[in-house]
């Protein structure tokens, strides 16, 4: 076989194969999973991350003690008692928390997840996920 034949005919294999592909939205860009639902208000979009044991039992900004097994989160600046939604854009997976503590203290991050929050949207292994902070 020539080189010209032989060349058409990895590139139209090369072509069919890459039609064949798709783009898991698990790992897009794009925010596939962050769209605002109808009557949904985008607070904040973001880094989350999470803390867990050495503050457990410990007092939070807001005075309650802290419970890394409650479906709670720091924000730098929202209301203590304010609900929202958090939502993986990696994943589109959500949790319903209630602000009672301040942070997070890392540069570039929106909000710091308790350790049950943060497990429901398959946030512990990585540590860090997009997210998007919707009002409740």
């Amino acid at each position: 076989m020539s080189f010209k034949p032989a060349f058409m005919v990895a590139l139209a294999t090369a072509l069919w194969l890459g039609g064949c592909a798709t783009r898991s939205p698990e790992v897009s860009d794009t925010g596939t999973h962050g769209a605002p639902r109808s009557g949904e208000r985008e607070i904040e979009r973001g880094v989350a991350s999470w803390y867990g044991e050495p503050f457990h039992g410990r007092r939070t900004a807001s005075g309650e003690v802290f419970n890394m097994n409650d479906l709670t989160a720091a924000h730098k600046t929202l209301p203590f008692g304010t609900r929202l939604r958090v939502r993986n854009l990696a994943t589109g997976q959500e949790v319903a928390v209630r602000i009672n503590d301040r942070g997070p203290h890392v540069k570039g991050r929106v909000i710091d997840l308790s350790r049950a929050a943060a497990a429901s949207i398959g946030l512990i292994r990585s540590g860090t996920a997009p997210v998007v902070l919707i009002a409740r």
